[in-house]
């Protein structure tokens, strides 16, 4: 499997590098941000549950046949601890259709484990889009910091 291009010294980093091979089509630094686990697991929107490292490869150059992904991330909401972390964002999704260019908002967790390699993703879940941001529901926080 290759390597990051990068140092991948945090989960931000890591999401940031994911999101760039997206855009540019790049499967090997888009694989490169991947834990090398037998249980990874990607699901596209609409898409079945896409388990290792082969079948997400698989899944993503199939994508990018049709050329890059235009995703942004947005609106990220983060948990981490030491060795874990959880983003929650909502991907503005351009692509090209019969009927010119179009977006999506796409609502995405992407979940990082800390590795000797530094930080790899395990997760990326992604559920159906809608042509307009969905509003977000939230609490006050009760913490003061």
């Amino acid at each position: 499997m290759p390597r990051p291009l990068a140092p991948l010294a945090s989960p931000d980093d890591t999401e940031a590098q994911f999101y760039e091979a997206l855009q540019q089509g790049d499967i090997d630094k888009l694989m490169a941000v991947w834990a090398d686990d037998d249980e990874v697991v990607c699901v596209h929107p609409g898409g079945p549950r896409v388990i290792g490292l082969g079948a997400i490869r698989a899944q993503f150059e199939a994508m990018f046949a049709n050329g890059s992904i235009q995703a942004q991330p947005e609106k990220v909401r983060r948990v981490h601890t030491h060795d874990s972390a959880v983003h929650s964002v909502v991907e503005q999704v351009r692509v090209m259709t019969e009927d010119g260019p179009r977006s999506a908002h796409v609502i995405a967790t992407n979940v990082y484990v800390k590795t000797a390699q530094g930080w790899r993703m395990v997760c990326h879940h992604a559920s159906p889009g809608t042509p307009r941001e969905m509003p977000e529901i939230s609490e006050a926080p009760t913490t003061l910091h």
